[in-house]
């Protein structure tokens, strides 16, 4: 009889293990995964050169575009420019140095930089091009708008975190307008012409905005004002034929706090791992990985246009 209750004991000791284990798997595990990350690139464009004429690859923004956080040859900007050497398969050689031959780069991303700062960084740093320039800008802008001070102090134009939505109204609308005005700038910039690929913002919390899950502040109203950030990119896009969004945001459903939890919406089945860097701001290796993969879709669905408009100053 004792020897039963000892078994039983054990038994009931190793499953609260197991259950502890689960738990903590599924709420606060965040396995990053190897392998590629993000969507299959299309070899096809990549078969010739686009253009003959001069290109200047010119990174924009905050931090993901600056590659914070991961060796510099495996930055997004500087994996759509040349492939490191340990690519995966399915993309080595799928790199604009193949297909543009005469490409120059320009990486002017600051981490931690907000819009506010981006729009003054081009007026005032960014000089203008030569006309037989083209120009394929790549940007990211805006997150740090939102997310910034995380609540460490009340929420203002550029550091939000925390506002309402009624609060942000008017920053939202000068976002928009800032938006207008950068892109405006770059295009003066460029008088050989250029085309702008610009990504929306990511969610780490995967749509549920429950920031006290990862010990932040509350903030009620933060999935609101980030869809309101969105929806402002996306108008660009959808407004400016000059303007070809990126869509980050989607593609990194599912990859952020909640990943390990198959119950929720976005859980990505055939990846479930986190492409987040610790400090949630910004991506990690595969999340970088997964980044260059969508500028380089959107830029190759180009290709046919810098052929046709660019071959000729």
């Amino acid at each position: 009889m004792k020897k039963r209750r000892w078994l039983l004991l054990i038994v009931v000791g190793l499953l609260l293990v197991g259950v502890l284990l689960a738990y903590l798997h599924l709420n606060y595990s965040k396995p990053v995964g190897s392998g590629p990350a993000g969507p299959q690139v299309a070899s096809k464009a990549f078969n010739k050169p686009w253009t003959t004429r001069n290109i200047l690859l010119l990174g924009l923004g905050d931090s993901v575009t600056a590659g914070f956080g991961v060796k510099p040859p495996y930055s997004y900007f500087n994996r759509l420019v040349k492939n490191p050497d340990d690519e995966f398969e399915d993309v080595r050689g799928l790199c604009l140095s193949t297909v543009l031959p005469n490409l120059r780069t320009k990486n002017m991303a600051v981490s931690g930089s907000t819009s506010i700062m981006h729009r003054d960084l081009i007026d005032e740093q960014l000089k203008p091009q030569d006309a037989d320039t083209f120009g394929l800008v790549v940007m990211t802008t805006g997150g740090n708008d939102l997310i910034h001070s995380y609540g460490r102090m009340p929420p203002r134009e550029g550091a939000m975190y925390g506002a309402t939505l009624e609060q942000a109204r008017p920053w939202i609308e000068n976002f928009d307008k800032r938006l207008h005005e950068m892109i405006e700038l770059l295009k003066a910039r460029f008088p050989g012409g250029c085309m702008i690929f610009l990504a929306d913002i990511y969610d780490p919390s995967d749509g549920l905005g429950d920031a006290p899950s990862i010990f932040l502040p509350d903030w009620p109203d933060c999935m609101a004002i980030h869809r309101a950030y969105n929806d402002v990119i996306h108008r660009c896009a959808n407004e400016d034929a000059s303007v070809h969004l990126v869509p980050m945001h989607a593609e990194f459903l599912g990859h952020g706090i909640h990943c390990t939890q198959p119950w929720r919406e976005h859980y990505r089945d055939n990846d479930p791992h986190y492409w987040y860097a610790e400090n949630l701001e910004d991506p990690n290796i595969r999340g970088y990985d997964a980044i260059r993969r969508l500028f380089l879709i959107e830029i190759a669905k180009q290709a046919d246009a810098l052929s046709a408009g660019a071959t000729s100053p």
